[in-house]
């Protein structure tokens, strides 16, 4: 499904959905007007209007991960159209920055939210240049200052080119992550950065890796591949929508035909990691941003003589004289941009997103659609049914019904008993989950606290150099069992031990003669009150930085075990409810002699809050009591979660620091924060599986008490002196006749979006 056949689909379900909505209000009025009730019309009002508005405002998620220097900026204003993202580097991304797309004509701002904060801070609006200018100072800021206001995220309302012909890509958002940085914040970024691909490989739609054409290194960063290798299967799954960038391809590369030993060489690589027939594209994001810039004319000077600067040379005419002549950069710009490769990624990708999510959202909005369609069409055909019934007839009908629904009601308990019971076993999973996360971390620390001091015995009574040999590396993957399975907590092979830590902190250590060396070794011994902050600061960022990224590792499959047992627990859920709701639709039809649609129990994904937006909101509340109760100096990075204080003991010329008393501190951090996580998980978990019931729950309640509104309503009806039968059933057969042409179109739609569904890949 191409994206102008996406379009098209979109607004013709749009416009479908709004006749329908007004064709119901039409009724309700007219019965409102002869003083009758609407409540058995009024939920089905709400599913279409609930409908409508996740088809205009679902929000489509694109990441772009990198290691910093990579372009990945330069790539992002190439996309959006706009020199909006600050690309000097010293303003690499220091925080997740989303780009939301918004309508040409609206104000487009630059926000900026903090931690602990429900609120983001405004700090632009207007001017495309001077959200520029705020976005550099405030990056720029928060690197030299180390985050003082505990920046999490900026948002940048601005129109984005790429999809500005799309309005059924509105709620469209970019997402540029923080890159790999060295300096002070090394540990944080290379964290953060985890964190945030593991959870686009989550929740987002699509994802794109920038890697460095003119880079002398691997063009796939260490930690990329490092996510890469623990990802293999996840990758394999989400092919379609993962996407590698050669950015920089400005002149030794044809961008069109991407025929290039490096391209090869990537390719290869990808195969590894099991990203078999994986499309490289090879991008010059300088030259399409300039292009872009020129041809919307909207590039100041600077951006015209850069754009002279690099690329006017390639396209120099000659004509049969030898003469040359030098084009207007107008003149070349379209033909520029489509060089640059930036059109075909974005055309690629765009395609790519309608053709599977697109259609997902359509089509679960056009099952909604219809739903409430048909539920239109049951209330009229019920209608004509009973206005040829005999009134006493029908009301000893109705009184069967009722007690027919309450005895089938009393099902619906036996269901929310199952999913209770569902529910606590895989509360109970989870939780012992990161019970043994906490346990292998805990070990890990021992295990690396025991290595120094066995180094430790190696050091005389004088100053001496700390060696790290290969005995002192740990090269092991621990895997603990877990309900006779291989538990989801992976520590994996480290390129760094603590070892190698401290030995970059202090390269002096002192021990001294003691009756009890076993003790002793467990003591570091350093000359300067320097030296014992330096192994301060290399505790806190060596084992904070390990245990977050082991968490953030166990957190990944934490998320994605709890939301696969959902989903089965609420296809298990749907079914048993179907059956519920069947029996009710079969008493109806047998009693009134009637046929009627399938009330059809739905989850639509717009509908389904995933696991990762319910922790990331209990995440933040956690954060806001937390920064109640911490001084400032205790918050700099995600790293000093597990941050810990410790204490030295001036031992008259030397410092001693007691490794005993780090391991149990560190163990006490892992503990409090392991409590923290099972009750989020607790919280979560229970708040979703409970509304998944509540909602199947609902929507047999809604059936129930829709016939028995539209029961009374036509008892009362039918009692009324005035009332003209034939009238009325002529009135009735014009709706029918109109909704008949709504229902044809949406089954119209349905059968020409059956003919692009989207084929799911086996892996």
């Amino acid at each position: 499904m191409s994206s102008e056949q996406f379009q098209a689909a979109h607004d013709s379900i749009y416009i479908t959905g709004r006749l329908l909505l007004q064709y119901l209000q039409e009724i309700q009025s007219k019965r409102l007007a002869k003083g009758n009730d609407t409540k058995c019309l009024q939920s089905i009002e709400e599913d279409i209007t609930k409908a409508l508005y996740a088809l205009k405002e679902h929000n489509y998620q694109l990441a772009v991960i990198s290691p910093t220097k990579t372009g990945k900026s330069t790539f992002l204003n190439a996309i959006i159209g706009a020199d909006i993202l600050a690309t000097e580097a010293a303003a690499c991304t220091v925080c997740r920055t989303d780009i939301r797309h918004i309508d040409v004509g609206q104000v487009p701002r630059f926000l900026e939210y903090r931690e602990g904060k429900r609120q983001p801070v405004v700090l632009a609006e207007g001017d495309g240049a001077e959200i520029h200018q705020i976005f550099l100072e405030r990056t720029q800021y928060i690197r030299t200052h180390n985050n003082p206001d505990h920046t999490i995220r900026f948002e940048i309302e601005y129109p984005i080119e790429a999809i500005s012909t799309l309005s059924s890509l509105a709620g469209f958002t970019l997402i540029d992550t923080p890159g790999v940085a060295n300096g002070n914040w090394e540990y944080h970024y290379s964290t953060e950065l985890k964190q945030i691909t593991l959870e686009s490989l989550r929740k987002c739609h699509a994802i794109l890796f920038i890697l460095d054409y003119t880079s002398s290194t691997d063009l796939i960063s260490d930690l990329l591949r490092d996510v890469m290798e623990n990802q293999k299967n996840i990758l394999a799954e989400k092919t379609e929508n993962i996407y590698f960038i050669l950015n920089k391809a400005d002149k030794t590369i044809d961008v069109n035909t991407g025929n290039n030993d490096f391209i090869k060489k990537i390719e290869l690589e990808l195969a590894g990691f099991g990203l078999s027939n994986q499309m490289i594209y090879p991008a010059s994001s300088k030259k399409g941003l300039l292009a872009k810039l020129i041809q919307g004319d909207t590039a100041a000077n600077s951006h015209t003589k850069e754009f002279v600067k690099l690329f006017l040379g390639e396209y120099l005419e000659e004509n049969e004289d030898g003469e040359v002549r030098v084009p207007q950069p107008i003149e070349i710009a379209s033909k520029a941009l489509k060089d640059s490769g930036i059109t075909t990624i974005q055309e690629t990708i765009i395609q790519n997103l309608t053709k599977n999510y697109g259609w997902n959202l359509i089509s679960d909005v056009l099952a909604k659609l219809d739903k409430a369609a048909k539920a239109i069409e049951d209330s009229l055909n019920t209608e004509l049914k009973v206005w040829g019934m005999e009134i006493e007839a029908f009301k000893n009908q109705v009184k069967e019904y009722r007690e027919k629904s309450e005895s089938v009601t009393k099902k619906i308990d036996l269901v929310k008993k199952f999913s209770e019971g569902k529910k606590e076993k895989l509360i109970t999973k989870l939780t012992s989950e990161i019970n043994i996360f906490a346990e292998n971390a805990k070990n890990e620390i021992q295990k690396e606290i025991e290595r120094l001091a066995h180094l430790n015995t190696e050091i005389g009574n004088t100053t001496t150099d700390l060696k790290v040999t290969q005995s002192n590396v740990n090269r092991e993957i621990t895997k603990i069992p877990f309900l006779g399975e291989s538990s989801i907590f992976v520590i994996n092979e480290r390129k760094a031990t603590f070892v190698e830590a401290i030995k970059r902190a202090v390269v002096n250590l002192f021990n001294s003669n003691t009756d009890n060396p076993h003790s002793q070794v467990y003591k570091l011994r350093v000359a300067t009150r320097e030296d014992a902050q330096n192994i301060r600061r290399a505790v806190n960022e060596f084992f904070g930085s390990q245990i977050q990224s082991w968490w953030i590792d166990t957190h990944d499959q934490l998320i994605r075990q709890g939301t696969r047992s959902r989903e089965e627990l609420v296809q298990e859920i749907q079914e048993q409810a179907q059956q519920i709701s069947n029996e009710i639709t079969t008493s109806i039809e047998e009693a009134l002699k009637i046929e009627l649609n399938i009330n059809c129990i739905q989850f639509p994904s717009f509908e389904f809050l995933g696991i990762d937006t319910e922790i990331q909101s209990q995440q933040e509340v956690y954060a806001r009591l937390e920064k109640e109760t911490i001084t400032e100096s205790d918050r700099t990075a995600s790293t000093n979660l597990y941050q810990v204080d410790i204490p030295f003991e001036d031992k008259g010329d030397l410092l001693e620091i007691d490794l005993y008393q780090i391991a149990a501190q560190i163990k006490l951090k892992i503990d409090e924060q392991v409590s923290i996580n099972q009750e989020i998980f607790k919280q979560v978990i229970d708040r979703q599986v409970t509304a998944d019931f509540r909602s199947a729950e609902q929507q047999i309640k809604y059936y129930i008490e829709r016939f028995k509104d539209e029961f009374n309503y036509l008892v009362s009806e039918r009692e009324k002196p005035e009332a003209d039968t034939e009238e009325i059933l002529v009135n009735l057969q014009a709706q029918k006749k109109q909704l008949n042409e709504y229902l044809s179109e949406l089954n119209s739609i349905r059968e020409s979006l059956n003919s692009w569904k989207p084929v799911l890949t086996v892996v």
